[in-house]
């Protein structure tokens, strides 16, 4: 079975990273993940901790119109090249996390997501070294 790290906050207020168990316990790291945090002997039961966002994270990076049926909805075709677009830190919520929007949106489109949590800083990467720095996916 993959292992399931999770990111949650524990009743006095701390962020933690773990290892969520099958029982819902979660073991509790003593760095991030991706930072090879180990194991400590820290346990939290299933209702001593709330689960936040995988990460904190410092940018979004997102492709549109990647999906053929979703650009016909909108009435334009699929790109040649790829749309990149940013998001702004603040639309990755927690589960049960409540959407915010302005009130004068008038359409807000929805769709689930795989995201790839990107362990390491790259730049200009080949194919072959930015395989190398994904560290896990998330769904989105």
């Amino acid at each position: 079975m993959a292992q399931r790290y999770v990111r949650v906050q524990s009743l006095d207020g701390k962020i933690h990273y773990g290892l969520l168990q099958i029982d819902r316990r979660v073991q509790v790291l003593d760095a991030p993940p991706w930072l090879k945090g180990q194991l400590t002997t820290l346990e939290l039961n299933a209702n001593d901790y709330q689960i936040l966002a995988p990460c904190a994270p410092s940018k979004i990076v997102a492709v549109g119109k990647n999906y053929a049926n979703h650009a016909a909805e909108m009435g334009t075709p699929v790109p040649q090249e790829p749309l990149l677009f940013l998001k702004p830190p603040t639309t990755v919520i927690a589960s049960n996390g409540e959407i915010l929007y302005p009130t004068q949106s008038e359409r807000v489109d929805y769709e689930g997501e795989l995201a790839l949590v990107i362990g390491d800083r790259c730049t200009h990467c080949t194919p072959e070294e930015a395989h190398n720095k994904i560290w896990g996916y998330t769904i989105a």
